[in-house]
């Protein structure tokens, strides 16, 4: 005799991963583009609010030397990751019992870092001080007066990175099949990004000093995907592609230095210019799973996949700088080795007929080591605690939190030296959900 697990008895259970399920370690994921709020049944919208404080300290390199890459431990960096928070909505409703539609809002892309302190991602009038001694001889490092120049110039100023973006997307969703336990579903997606960038400090060598912002743009993309329902023994799983999208933003760069590199190399170089850079965001795929173990314990399980290998930022002074003869392309100022896998399963259990509590594990493997020093981390192992209230027959509030174990990585600039090394990091993330949810009858 088969066991039939009906949803009304998993109401409570579902949902209750999904606020602090997500908020990915590699690239700049953040959100990891949650679309499960448009497979709940019926009418259904949320709000999320999740908060992330992360650890992430190591130590710079004590050789300055930018033609030498061999690292050497130097001057601890204290904690470079910036807390930072985001939100997420959603607003889902069925036409009839063929077609449903949603919207859905959140910030995909991000980061958020800033170097403080007595280390060579600080500049710095006396670098000696901090016993990151340059190597003044004219011969071997001709542009070292110049950047010991730089450095004053910028004295007292920070590393900083600062990255921000937000999507909308709009959902159409069509079910088939005898019980209708299929549907496809897409729709257009609206993506907005920004972002700011300072180099300070010997650790980036003529860089030092280098400035960039790139101004708000918004442009397109589309979801796809499908999705199979079995409601007797609350099962869902739902495949979904997200399109990659291509930014073309105005920039404006400062590079102090570039005058100088151009005069040592016989090209005549702007100290700053206004242009425009082209960005693509990555597309992905996410696989989102659901069943019903007993009528009051649920089991998810998530899966994603981001190609950061395929992801580069290249300003366009920052490029033509970095030209020589052994790399007639110049360097990205960012770019990631590998693409991200992120995999988390949980349990959820009704313990009371209007609360369920859920819990997680989770592993991203990052985006590769060594790895950019704006954010150096690859990957995380997660472990999360959940609980949903049904304070009404509608209207419901989720809280959660995760605790994040980060991989060591060590900080690689875009010439391959390494510049810094990172281990035994940790973060958490918190976060809040309000939901509202009711029967339509078609």
């Amino acid at each position: 005799m088969r066991t039939t697990f009906h949803l009304k008895t998993l109401t409570v259970a579902i949902a209750a991963f999904s606020v602090a399920s997500v908020a990915s370690a590699a690239g700049l994921d953040r959100s990891g583009q949650d679309v499960t709020a448009f497979f709940q049944d019926g009418l259904y919208a949320e709000a999320v609010y999740t908060y992330i404080d992360a650890d992430v300290s190591g130590y710079d390199s004590s050789n300055n030397n930018y033609e030498d890459n061999n690292y050497v431990r130097g001057n601890k960096t204290g904690d470079i990751a910036e807390s930072y928070d985001f939100f997420r909505y959603g607003v889902k409703a069925d036409i009839n019992n063929t077609f449903s539609i949603g919207i859905l809002y959140d910030e995909p892309f991000g980061a958020s870092a800033e170097y403080s302190g007595d280390n060579n991602f600080v500049a710095n009038t006396n670098p000696a001080d901090s016993g990151a001694e340059l190597d003044n001889d004219p011969e071997s490092n001709p542009l070292n007066p110049f950047i010991a120049g730089a450095e004053a110039g910028t004295a007292g100023e920070n590393t900083q990175v600062e990255v921000r973006s937000e999507s909308v997307t709009a959902i159409l969703g069509m079910k088939f099949g005898e019980n209708r336990n299929f549907q496809v579903y897409g729709g257009p997606v609206a993506q907005r990004i920004e972002a700011t960038t300072k180099l300070r400090g010997l650790a980036y060598g003529p860089a030092t000093g280098y400035t960039s912002y790139m101004a708000p743009d918004t442009d397109y993309g589309y979801i796809a995907g499908i999705a199979y329902s079995k409601p007797e023994i609350a099962l869902k799983a739902a495949l979904t592609y997200r399109s990659e999208i291509e930014h073309n933003s105005e920039i404006f760069e400062s590079y102090p230095l570039a005058p100088t590199l151009g005069t040592f190399t016989g090209r005549e170089l702007s100290g700053s210019q206004t242009g425009t850079i082209e960005t693509t965001t990555p597309k992905s795929v996410n696989f989102d799973f659901q069943t019903g173990i007993n009528p009051t314990t649920l089991a998810t399980a998530k899966v994603r996949w981001v190609p950061w290998s395929d992801f580069v930022i290249t300003p366009p002074l920052y490029n033509e700088v970095s030209q020589n003869a052994t790399r007639p392309d110049g360097l990205n100022l960012v770019e990631y080795d590998d693409d991200q896998w992120q995999v988390e399963v949980g349990l959820a259990k009704r313990v009371a007929p209007a609360l369920a509590i859920s819990g997680t594990v989770g592993w991203d493997s990052g985006a590769g080591d060594p790895t950019t020093s704006l954010g150096p981390v690859e990957g995380y192992y997660s472990v999360g605690l959940g609980a949903k209230y049904n304070v009404t027959e509608n209207w419901a509030v989720s809280a959660g939190g995760k605790y994040l174990w980060f991989g060591d990585a060590k900080g690689r600039l875009p010439s391959g030296k390494i510049v810094g090394d990172f281990q035994d990091n940790d973060g958490y993330i918190a976060g809040v959900k309000l939901s509202y949810q009711a029967k339509q009858g078609f």
